[in-house]
């Protein structure tokens, strides 16, 4: 998923360039759960990965890193959680059922349709993260990580903001 085209300026006839150092691999994977309760404000459980491209160092989040955000989310939610879940590859895999099969008193959850980013929420907040580092030539991984946090620490000072992202969807809560 690449970022939405940013514009520049620069002086009339005078192509811009941004000089920028490091080699330009790796990656920055981005995990999280939009939370809602009725008469509550609204909150975001996140968490980063940074990939160097290092022996060993794994690409992505793997199922148990989906399984510890679940978990994270109970402990600062304080209670039982219904998780609406989409259809990742990673999200379908057997130990991670079988997670939530073993924490079904406190845990309930509920599929997506198979295509249907239109439904989810968290894609309006990996929107809004996305939409402000378009401008950023990051010198290196480091700056880009930094970057993504930050907007994701003001997104989760923002409950209006996660608000509407739920809105977005067309989902309604009933209390």
């Amino acid at each position: 998923m690449t970022p939405p085209r940013a514009r520049t300026w620069g002086r009339i006839g005078r192509t811009p360039v941004v000089r920028v150092r490091g080699r330009g691999s790796g990656r920055v994977s981005m995990a999280g759960m939009a939370c809602y309760k009725p008469g509550e404000r609204s909150r975001l459980i996140y968490a980063i990965r940074e990939y160097r491209g290092r022996k060993g160092e794994p690409k992505g989040f793997g199922w148990r890193d989906f399984r510890d955000l679940v978990v994270r989310a109970r402990v600062q939610l304080g209670g039982p959680l219904v998780l609406v879940w989409d259809n990742a590859r990673i999200h379908l895999v057997p130990p991670l059922r079988a997670f939530f099969e073993a924490n079904a008193h406190w845990l309930t959850v509920f599929q997506l349709p198979t295509y249907a980013p239109d439904l989810n929420p968290q894609e309006g907040i990996w929107s809004l993260v996305k939409r402000d580092i378009g401008n950023l030539a990051a010198a290196d991984l480091g700056q880009l990580t930094r970057a993504v946090k930050r907007k994701l620490k003001m997104i989760q000072y923002r409950p209006h903001l996660v608000d509407g992202c739920l809105v977005g969807t067309g989902l309604i809560m009933d209390g």
